[in-house]
């Protein structure tokens, strides 16, 4: 667990410094609706933290050890609160179930940085090996989970929604909005489409998942309208 906190928090320091983020009142919005899920994955108690990437396209990743970032265009993306934890959930589950972990182990042997999680853990002499190893995360090349590890996801995405307070159906409507967005605009969801699986393939997944399942929870609430108004402000405005 210590080495996937460490590794985690050098490739979130790494994405940080390049990637054009926004802070203020919506980076904390996002983060109180996210660290709620989070207290509800279960697994280890990794320290979760939420940022928002100012870009428009829609995709959303999660680093091993606690951090998940979500772009600016899923959040215009979604119509509603429920959607917007839909995805934070998702991406929670990938961590909780450390997935993160596994897709690390095989990447370390494939690409030979077999001294990584020793030098992140400290060993002498290992740290730019522990930066070469952050650097990949953050260029998101060792996050490309298994199909099973997104449906596991998404299976856990919809309990933890429960749990937290969500209407879990925010997750099904949302994979429903890309499904007709990669229609209209193709390129706004060529990222997100690279690194999961198809809406297509999900939606039925989820709604097999959702069919039994006695319907609760939260659908939606005036601080995320709030949110969305102040994204609609001109570029350069502040948050």
């Amino acid at each position: 667990m210590a080495d996937e906190i460490a590794l985690g928090r050098e490739a979130q320091r790494q994405l940080r410094g390049k990637t054009p983020h926004i802070g203020g009142s919506i980076e904390a919005y996002v983060t109180r609706v996210g660290q709620q899920l989070a207290n509800q994955a279960g697994g280890p108690r990794y320290p979760y933290s939420f940022s928002v990437a100012d870009t428009r396209e829609i995709n959303a990743l999660a680093l091993p050890g606690g951090p998940v970032w979500i772009n600016r265009g899923t959040l215009e993306a979604a119509s509603n609160e429920s959607e917007m934890a839909g995805v934070l959930a998702h991406e929670i589950a990938h961590i909780a179930r450390r997935h993160a972990a596994a897709q690390i182990s095989k990447e370390i042997v494939a690409n030979g940085l077999l001294g990584l999680l020793g030098a992140v853990l400290g060993n002498a002499g290992g740290a730019s090996t522990a930066q070469a190893g952050a650097q990949a995360l953050a260029g998101g090349y060792l996050m490309t989970f298994t199909r099973e590890d997104e449906r596991e996801a998404d299976r856990a995405a919809l309990d933890i929604m429960r749990r937290a307070g969500w209407d879990p159906r925010g997750l099904l409507a949302f994979m429903t909005t890309l499904r007709q967005r990669s229609g209209r605009d193709p390129s706004a969801v060529e990222v997100f489409f690279s690194t999961h699986p198809s809406p297509a393939d999900r939606i039925v997944t989820l709604r097999a998942l959702l069919t039994h399942s006695k319907i609760t929870g939260r659908r939606d609430s005036p601080a995320f309208h709030r949110m969305h108004e102040k994204l609609s402000r001109p570029a350069g405005s502040r948050f």
